[in-house]
């Protein structure tokens, strides 16, 4: 190996592990220890859409959401229920559909604020989500 390569090796190798490294150092536990409660909420489990903190900030938790301005409920309902995709809004099964994401939304929230140390919930549109899924979003000016 040319000396050239090598010491671009190991400066690429060194730049790698100051990356991992920083990330690692700097994640926040207590973000993981909400989303391991979210994890284990038995009536969020089965539910397509997985709620997750990624951000705490004095005592302000933001929490992704498939819901937003940004977002119109149905598409998130015809992406997380394929066997709507040809369903009239005003359909029950629709509407069924709709009220069950409010109740998990409500429940997310619910076990993100009965921790003490949480005051108040950001919600913030899971834009991977939709991403992984091939659903285009708007983006609003």
């Amino acid at each position: 190996m040319d000396p050239f390569v090598r010491r671009y090796s190991i400066g690429l190798a060194c730049v790698v592990i100051l990356v991992v490294a920083w990330n690692l150092l700097s994640r926040d536990p207590r973000i993981g220890e909400l989303n391991q409660l979210l994890a284990e909420d038995h009536e969020l489990g089965e539910f397509p859409f997985h709620f997750r903190v990624v951000k705490l900030e004095n005592g302000i938790a933001t929490v992704t959401s498939p819901r937003s301005a940004q977002v119109p409920v149905m598409q998130f309902l015809r992406a997380a229920y394929p066997e709507l995709a040809s369903v009239s809004v005003d359909d029950p099964r629709m509407m069924e559909a709709q009220a069950v994401l409010v109740k998990k939304q409500s429940r997310a929230a619910e076990v993100i604020k009965s921790e003490a140390d949480i005051g108040a919930i950001r919600w913030q549109v899971d834009e991977r989500w939709f991403e992984e899924r091939g659903v285009r979003l708007e983006t609003r000016p």
